[in-house]
């Protein structure tokens, strides 16, 4: 069975992101970067459910405030100087491009619920 790709869009991110939270000083890698990391793989879980879910639609919407809530942690690294420009602007480029395919699926659960 071949992977969906926000499956493996998200997989790929938390290979790069991860490594990036951990090295985080120790008064935000506790705090931001544990709750980004546990994000994380709260949405990848979450996908890899709904994709054998009879009923998806509920929970692919509940991934997409995950994803959102994922958009302000990075902007907030951004903010407090502990992540580059050019980094946070490679996080954001992931971020989006797995929000689009989530958003896509959520479309076409819509469709096949109508």
């Amino acid at each position: 069975m071949s992977e969906l790709p926000v499956i493996q869009k998200t997989y790929d991110f938390i290979q790069w992101y991860v490594p990036i939270l951990n090295r985080l000083p120790r008064n935000h890698k506790f705090t931001l970067g544990d709750r980004a990391i546990t994000k994380l793989y709260d949405l990848l879980e979450g996908l890899i459910e709904a994709r054998y879910a009879r009923e998806k639609l509920q929970k692919l919407e509940q991934l997409n405030s995950k994803l959102d809530i994922l958009r302000y942690q990075t902007r907030m690294l951004l903010d407090f100087q502990l992540i580059s420009f050019p980094r946070y602007q490679y996080a954001s480029k992931q971020l989006n491009g797995i929000g689009i395919d989530l958003g896509g699926w959520i479309k076409q659960q819509k469709r096949v619920r109508a």
